[in-house]
C-alpha cells in the first residue's frame, strides 16, 4: 500500500510545489499591476492629467519585462548548474522580498522624486525574480512528469497565473468595498504588498519539501555542466531561443491586455466603479484556468505544437474584437470579451510548459526556457500595454485589440519555425 502511494505523494509534491510558488509570484507581479492600473499613477507620478499619470506608472509596471531576462540569465546559470531547487528558492525569496517593501514606500507627496526611483527598483528586483521562476517551476514540473502527461504537468505553473490573479484582485476588491477612496489611496492598497510575506512564506514551504529532478540528475552523471550555460546556449541554440520568444509573446500580450490595460480603461475613460469591473475580472478569470486545462488535455492527446497553433490563430482572431467588446458601453459585453481573451490564452499558455523544454537540452535547458519565455515577456507584457495606452491617450482604444492580432502573428511563426531539441 506504501508503495503505491509514495508516487501520488510524491507527484502532489511535485505539482503543489509548481503551482503554489508560481501562484505567489503572480500575486506579487499582479498586485503591482492592479496598484498601478488604480493608483500608482496619482501616488508615485507627477503629471499634467491623469491620462499620463497612467502612462508613467504602466511604465514603470513595464521595467519588471526589462528585468526578467536579466534573472533568467542569472537563476538559469545556476539552475543548469546546480540544480532546479535551490534555483527556485532563491528567486522566491528575491520576488518577495521586492514586494514586500513596496507596501513601506513613501509617495512623491512625501519624498518627491525619491519616492518613484525606489519603486522603479523594487520593481526591477521583482522582475529578477520572476525571471527565473517560470522556467524553474516548468522543469520542476515537466521533468518529474510521467510519461504521456508533460503537458498537463506542465500546466502546474500555468494555473498558479489565474490562482494569483484571483487573490490578488479579491483582496483589492474585498479593500475597495471595505474601505473609503481617500483610506483606499492613503492606506488600504499596501495590504495586499504586505499579505505578500504570508503567500510567499507557504511557497518556501512547499518548495523546501521536494528534491531535485530525475533529468538533471541523469544529465550530472553523463557530464559535468557546462562553466557558462548562456554561452552554450547562444553558441548552439540561438535559433530555438529566438523561435521560443516569439512563441510565447500572445499570451504576455493577452494576460495584461485583458487585466491591467482593461482595468485602467475600465476605472478611467469607460467610467465603471473599480469594485464592479474587479467582479467582471474575476469572473472572467475562470475562463483562464478552464483554458489552460483544456489545451493541457488536448497537448497530451495530440501535441503541445499543435495547441499552441490553434491558440495563435485563436488570438489573432480575438484581436479584431477586443477593443469592440471592451468599449462596448455595458459590463456585460465587457465580461464577454474579457473571458473569451482569457480562454483563449489558456491556448497560448497552458503547453508552453511542456512546448519549450522540448526546444533545449537538459544542460540548458534551465537558461534556455527562462532566456526565451521572459525575452517574450518584453514585447507581449511590457510593450504592448504600453502602446494599448498610447492608442487609448490618442482616442483610438477600440483599435488596441489589433495589437494581439499582431501578437498572435508572431506567435504563430515562433511555433512554426522552432524544431525540438536533436537531444531530445
Amino acid at each position: 500500500m506504501q508503495t503505491g502511494l509514495q508516487p501520488i505523494r510524491t507527484h502532489a509534491r511535485v505539482l503543489g510545489a509548481a503551482l503554489v510558488g508560481t501562484a505567489v509570484e503572480f500575486y506579487d507581479f499582479y498586485i503591482y499591476a492592479t496598484a498601478a492600473a488604480l493608483v500608482f499613477g496619482p501616488l508615485f507620478f507627477p503629471a499634467e492629467s491623469p491620462a499620463a499619470q497612467t502612462l508613467f506608472a504602466l511604465m514603470s509596471f513595464g521595467i519588471a519585462f526589462v528585468a526578467r531576462p536579466v534573472g533568467a540569465i542569472a537563476f538559469g546559470h545556476f539552475g543548469d548548474r546546480i540544480g532546479r531547487k535551490s534555483t527556485l528558492v532563491a528567486s522566491l525569496l528575491m520576488m518577495g522580498g521586492s514586494t514586500l517593501l513596496i507596501a513601506f514606500l513613501p509617495t512623491y507627496a512625501m519624498a518627491g522624486w525619491i519616492a518613484p526611483l525606489l519603486l522603479c527598483i523594487l520593481r526591477f528586483g521583482q522582475g529578477f525574480g520572476l525571471g527565473g521562476e517560470w522556467g524553474g517551476a516548468a522543469l520542476l514540473a515537466v521533468e518529474n512528469a510521467p510519461p504521456g502527461w508533460e503537458a498537463r504537468f506542465g500546466a502546474a505553473p500555468q494555473l498558479g497565473a489565474p490562482v494569483g490573479f484571483l487573490a490578488a484582485n479579491g483582496l483589492f476588491l474585498l479593500l475597495g468595498l471595505g474601505l473609503s477612496e481617500a483610506d483606499f489611496a492613503a492606506w488600504g492598497w499596501r495590504v495586499p504588498f504586505l499579505a505578500s510575506a504570508l503567500l510567499v512564506a507557504i511557497g518556501l514551504w512547499v518548495r523546501l519539501r521536494i528534491g531535485e529532478t530525475p533529468a538533471f540528475k541523469a544529465a550530472l552523471e553523463r557530464e559535468p555542466p557546462p562553466a557558462v550555460p548562456l554561452a552554450r546556449l547562444l553558441g548552439h541554440h540561438f535559433g530555438s531561443v529566438v523561435a521560443g520568444s516569439a512563441g510565447v509573446i500572445a499570451c504576455f500580450a493577452i494576460f495584461y491586455l485583458a487585466t491591467a490595460y482593461a482595468l485602467a480603461q475600465g476605472t478611467g475613460p469607460l467610467g465603471y466603479s473599480r469594485e464592479a469591473f474587479l467582479a467582471v475580472q474575476l469572473a472572467a478569470n475562470l475562463f483562464l484556468a478552464l483554458g489552460i486545462v483544456l489545451a493541457a488535455i488536448h497537448a497530451d492527446r495530440t501535441s503541445p505544437r499543435r495547441v499552441l497553433l490553434i491558440g495563435a490563430l485563436a488570438t489573432v482572431v480575438l484581436g479584431l474584437v477586443f477593443g469592440p467588446g471592451l468599449n462596448a458601453g455595458s459590463l456585460w459585453p465587457v465580461f464577454a470579451t474579457l473571458a473569451a481573451a482569457l480562454l483563449v490564452m489558456g491556448y497560448v499558455y497552458g503547453p508552453l510548459g511542456a512546448w519549450l523544454p522540448r526546444l533545449f537540452p537538459v544542460q540548458v535547458r534551465y537558461s534556455g526556457i527562462s532566456v526565451a519565455f521572459n525575452a517574450g515577456g518584453i514585447v507581449g507584457g511590457a510593450v504592448t500595454p504600453v502602446l494599448a495606452q498610447l492608442l487609448a491617450a490618442a482616442g483610438h482604444g477600440a483599435q488596441a485589440g489589433l495589437l494581439l492580432s499582431a501578437a498572435g502573428l508572431v506567435t504563430l511563426v515562433g511555433v512554426v519555425l522552432a524544431r525540438p531539441s536533436p537531444a531530445e
